[in-house]
């Protein structure tokens, strides 16, 4: 794959102090930034940075916005090929039908405003968008906060985020309506569908019903792991989880996998107690040797 010319970094500043690489797109060239910047900003309050932050709305008129509601349209001509970033390649899935995943969503707000997302449209921090790294562009997904049970549906219009251990980059008014303003992350879910399509829709009603608010909170609460290797051996496993307990990292188990069609053994550090706590463990197993850990949430 032939990667295009750089443009100039746009860098979105992640609610725990390192930056997330986005895009900018020219008139049918889609440009990936692949450098990343050390953050030098202090946060100001809550979730957010000096640089970046909630626009000048009302937070109540904010979370009066409505569901993003699911229609049929053709996908982009740009940003629905794969990728690389950070010397990792995306593959674009064909449709967001049957997507099913759970993790740590952020969001991002005025900084970004009026700058070109990755499909070319501008970015709106009072829209129900949200940036996916592989979902289709444009798409649509509903994300439920696991920790308190709202549930939104955003339209998927932007590439991102690349810092580690994020799954999904939500607008400002999405993450508003989920709760998760102040503490910049959160733990979610994160369904695709299928507009015109019932059968694939996900069980949390009708694709255009908004639940941000009254909806009763998950029925169990989530488990939040840090995943540091995954073997077909256990012994391998076992030699990881040694070698990490000997290095005083806490909570270091093995957890089998039977759900593919061979067995796989998960070392896993967890569960941990606050999503800045796997920020924490991650690059500590980085500077130990160990790369490419993810966030797991069950």
């Amino acid at each position: 794959m032939r990667l295009p010319v750089p443009h100039p970094a746009l860098t979105d500043p992640d609610r725990r102090g390192r930056r997330v690489t986005r895009f900018q797109v020219r008139p049918a060239l889609l440009i990936l930034l692949l450098l990343e910047a050390a953050c030098s900003t202090v946060p100001r309050r809550g979730g957010y940075y000096e640089n970046d932050g909630p626009g000048h709305r009302p937070l109540a008129e904010v979370m009066s916005v409505p569901n993003a509601v699911p229609q049929p349209e053709p996908l982009s001509p740009i940003g629905n090929q794969p990728y690389t970033v950070f010397h990792r390649t995306y593959y674009p899935l064909k449709e967001a039908a049957g997507y099913h995943a759970r993790g740590i969503a952020s969001w991002y707000g005025r900084q970004f405003g009026g700058k070109f997302t990755a499909d070319g449209e501008r970015y709106n921090m009072y829209a129900m968008t949200a940036a996916h790294r592989t979902l289709p562009l444009p798409s649509y997904a509903r994300v439920t906060d696991l920790s308190n049970g709202r549930s939104v549906i955003v339209r998927i219009n932007d590439r991102g985020p690349f810092l580690q251990n994020r799954l999904i980059d939500l607008s400002y008014a999405a993450a508003a309506k989920l709760g998760m303003l102040q503490t910049g992350t959160a733990l979610v879910e994160v369904d695709g569908i299928s507009p015109g399509r019932p059968d694939v829709q996900v069980a949390r009603g009708g694709a255009g019903a908004d639940m941000a608010r009254g909806t009763p909170p998950v029925s169990s609460p989530p488990r939040l792991y840090l995943q540091v290797g995954a073997f077909a051996d256990r012994q391998h496993a076992q030699t990881l989880r040694r070698q990490l307990i000997r290095a005083d990292f806490p909570d270091v188990c093995i957890q089998p996998s039977r759900s593919t069609a061979t067995p796989l053994f998960r070392v896993r550090i967890g569960p941990l107690p606050t999503i800045a706590d796997c920020d924490r463990l991650a690059q500590r197993v980085a500077a130990y040797g160990i790369h490419g850990a993810y966030a797991v949430v069950e």
